[in-house]
């Protein structure tokens, strides 16, 4: 079961403050204006970010992608990434938030609608609210279904960007897989090649090896990196290549990563099964360790974010 289908407060109506334009506002008042540029065109770009023990997990590096990925979208934030690294820090501590979800989220506003609008404002807000595992049973694996949808070619879509629009094909597919009963969706490339789940990087494990698309048409992910210096750190090869849908044939394992699926094994992708293998099983318990251990170093911002 996702977290769509477990019974939660609606987002917009909850106790509590987000930080909107470097102010921290009540929680039922940080509003947009149904006229604002990044409604209408995607424009907006945001980050997944995940507390633990009260820290947020590779914070500026988070924070350094929202501001690159604005900046592929064609505008510049209006704060640097130490005051969001600043800003979230504040709306967790006032959240009382433990472990749980973070969303910071960049948008042009209402100025124009015209179509190019380089001079619209930018608006910038902050929320974090607890969030469980994606997905119940967890653990034991989910279930992908091949999607028709597909992702686009580099050159003709921001896929360097965290940006909204791209993440419309990720809702269609997961929204297709789900209605088929599947956990998530497994997308290929506009070439026929595997490359991520809605919202996740993927890994096959092959003899032993890691296996996964390079990050040509995907997003590079902070956790995707991670678990690279993880496997590594275990004596894993890692090997980064164009992946045919028959490789799954050839798999004995395949996991996700994501800040918000965290580790996620696999437990079949359409009618082909797969064991939660030793490898998996040894990465979920290394990443689990790592954003959970006394001092987790964040490397990008030469400092330490205890969680």
């Amino acid at each position: 079961m996702t977290e769509a289908h477990m019974s939660f407060a609606p987002l917009d109506d909850r106790d509590g403050v987000i930080w909107l334009d470097g102010k921290l506002v009540p929680w039922r008042e940080a509003r947009l204006h149904v006229l604002s540029h990044g409604l209408h065109y995607g424009g907006s770009v945001f980050e997944g970010e995940r507390a633990y023990g009260g820290r947020v997990f590779k914070l500026h590096e988070h924070s350094t992608r929202l501001m690159a990925s604005a900046r592929e979208m064609g505008y510049e934030l209006p704060w640097t990434a130490d005051e969001l690294d600043a800003a979230t820090r504040e709306v967790v501590a006032l959240a009382g938030l433990d472990e749980g979800y973070v969303r910071p989220v960049a948008w042009r506003g209402s100025d124009s609608l015209r179509l190019v609008a380089q001079d619209t404002s930018v608006h910038v807000a902050i929320a974090a609210w607890p969030w469980p595992r994606v997905f119940d049973g967890g653990a034991r694996g989910i279930r992908l279904r091949t999607s028709r949808w597909r992702r686009p070619a580099p050159d003709t879509a921001p896929i360097r960007a965290k940006a909204a629009a791209l993440y419309a094909i990720g809702s269609l597919a997961g929204q297709e897989a789900e209605q088929a009963g599947y956990g998530d969706a497994l997308l290929l490339d506009h070439r026929g090649r595997l490359a991520e789940a809605t919202g996740a990087n993927l890994f096959l494990v092959i003899g032993g090896e890691l296996h996964t698309p390079p990050p040509e048409c995907v997003l590079d992910g902070i956790t995707r990196r991670t678990v690279i210096e993880l496997a590594h750190g275990l004596g894993l090869a890692v090997v980064e290549r164009h992946l045919a849908p028959d490789q799954l044939a050839c798999a004995d394992e395949v996991f996700l990563t994501g800040t918000a699926y965290e580790v996620q094994p696999v437990a079949a992708v359409d009618d082909r099964e797969y064991a939660v293998g030793d490898i998996t099983a040894a990465l979920v318990k290394a990443y689990a360790g790592l954003v959970r251990s006394a001092l987790v170093v964040d490397t990008s911002a030469g400092q330490s974010e205890s969680g």
